[in-house]
Order: C-alpha cells, then sequence, then structure tokens
C-alpha cells in the first residue's frame, strides 16, 4: 500500500467533480487500501478520492476510535434527509482549520461496498456529518463553502500563507 498525497486548498483539482465508478476491479481495491493508509496516517476520519487527484465516486470513512470499521462508499448517493445539527468540521484538505457546519441530522445512503454489493445505510451524528462531508468532495464542494465570503476568504488567504512559507 502507498499513502497517497493529499491535495489542500485552494488546490483548484479539489474542485473536479468524480466520475461514478464503472467496474470494481483490483485498481479501485488498490485505491480504497491506499486511501485508507493515506486517511489513517493523516490522521483523518474520512477521505474522498478527490482529495488525493482522483476524479472517482470512491470515499472511505471510519469514525471508530480503534480505527477498525472502516466503511467504504462506492458512487454514494444520499437518498434521504432529516432534520438538522450543527457541529464543527475540519478537513484534511483545509488542515487545522475548524467551523461550524449545519448539516442533515440524519441521512440515508445507497452505495456500492467494497465487493461491489450494493447497499443502504442509515446514519445520525458524527457518522452522517462525515457522510455529507465526503460526499460534497466528489461534487467539488468543501465545507468552507458553507460559511459566509468573509470566513473562507480569512481562510484561503490563511492557506496560501502557509504554502508559501512551507515552499
Amino acid at each position: 500500500m502507498a499513502i497517497l498525497n493529499i491535495l489542500h486548498y485552494p488546490d483548484p483539482r479539489l474542485r473536479q467533480k468524480a466520475q461514478p465508478v464503472t467496474v470494481i476491479d483490483s485498481s479501485i481495491k488498490k485505491l480504497v487500501d491506499n486511501m485508507l493508509e493515506t486517511m489513517y496516517q493523516a490522521p483523518g476520519i474520512g477521505l474522498a478520492a478527490t482529495q488525493v487527484n482522483i476524479t472517482k465516486q470512491v470515499v472511505v470513512i471510519d469514525i471508530s476510535e480503534d480505527k477498525s470499521s472502516p466503511l467504504i462508499l462506492i458512487n454514494p448517493e444520499i437518498t434521504a434527509r432529516q432534520g438538522t445539527v450543527e457541529s464543527e468540521e475540519g478537513c484534511l484538505s483545509v488542515p487545522e482549520i475548524f467551523e461550524p457546519v449545519t448539516r442533515a441530522a440524519e441521512i440515508t445512503v445507497h452505495y456500492l461496498d467494497y465487493n461491489g454489493q450494493e447497499r443502504e445505510a442509515q446514519a445520525q451524528n458524527l457518522l452522517a456529518a462525515c457522510i455529507q462531508h465526503e460526499l460534497d468532495h466528489l461534487t467539488g464542494k468543501l465545507f468552507i463553502d458553507y460559511l459566509s465570503n468573509l470566513k473562507r476568504n480569512r481562510i484561503r488567504k490563511k492557506m496560501e500563507k502557509r504554502r508559501r512559507l512551507s515552499a
């Protein structure tokens, strides 16, 4: 397995829309395995393929304390949303930035698993927020897009300065 390079905002590649996976073959399984290793090493609780510059509808999530319960979502689609809740979010592509975001409190998601089996799951709380956050990445949307223009511009300037200082 390999650690993949995570793109950082304001990299324009984060705005690309992911394409559906047509066949779950060894290359997709290798991508999932590499994404899990990258997410755990980062460390994070979710990672979308677009964050590692792969425009495929693939997401990995693991909110367990011991990192033993990976959830693989291929071609995911949220089919139901209920209620709203505001919680603080962060992102591996926008490091060290945490802001409150309002999302659906409960969701139903339809997806293919690691072996290509159709699945449907209900999620709430942290898992629901994480799924919504990662699925946004597949459409080129970042959690900071839910913030005011002023906050978003401050974050962009901070991230650009950080990139200049580390170059």
